[in-house]
């Protein structure tokens, strides 16, 4: 007696199976291998395109921000906006990039001190101190925390006192009279000075 194939047993079931595994598999790699190779130069144009803006200005760099004859002679501290320029893949301009008090100690001599509170990055302002810090001696106080310097920048003890000095830039005078800072930014909340830039 012949006996009939069952369904499972007939002849090329088990090699179709395999095939079309083959193909899947062939396909799927097809498509990863395609997709990576598009991914490449996307994720590359992208990178390209934001780099400018990972862009800063050169750090430390020297900027001229006055001439000696526009600083007070009476030694008035004076609030100038630094704008120096920044490069980037696109082109060059001129942005601001932070701000520094000028203060003439002498007559080709230029304290300048960065805005920045080193406590927590508040902008201070140049005003009377409170009676019981300077009698009501001009200094700077920062607004958000209290804080107070003198005219050189020292930190002065009070409620809420700086970690540190105000932090104090390098300057150069050129050309007689030109008033050129090194800008920086530096750590904030640390008693040590340590650039970011």
């Amino acid at each position: 007696m012949h006996n009939a194939p069952l369904p499972h047993d007939s002849p090329g079931t088990s090699g179709s199976s395999s095939a079309d595994r083959r193909t899947f598999v062939s396909l799927l790699s097809g498509v990863v291998l395609g997709g990576l190779a598009w991914l490449a130069p996307i994720l590359s144009g992208m990178a390209a395109l934001l780099y400018p803006l990972r862009q800063k200005g050169a750090a430390g760099e020297p900027v001229r921000l006055a001439s000696l004859d526009s600083l007070p002679a009476d030694g008035t501290p004076r609030r100038v906006p630094v704008i120096a320029p920044r490069v980037n893949a696109w082109s060059t301009s001129e942005e601001p990039v932070g701000a520094v008090y000028l203060r003439r100690t002498g007559p080709a001599e230029v304290l300048a001190l960065q805005v920045v509170c080193p406590h927590a990055g508040c902008t201070v302002e140049f005003q009377p101190l409170p009676s019981d810090s300077g009698g009501g001696a001009p200094g700077f106080v920062c607004p958000c925390h209290k804080a107070l310097f003198d005219l050189e920048g020292r930190r002065l003890p009070g409620a809420n006192p700086s970690p540190r000095d105000m932090d104090q830039l390098e300057v150069e005078i050129r050309a007689g009279d030109q008033v050129w800072v090194h800008f920086q930014n530096f750590l904030l909340g640390t008693a040590d000075k340590v650039s970011t830039t």
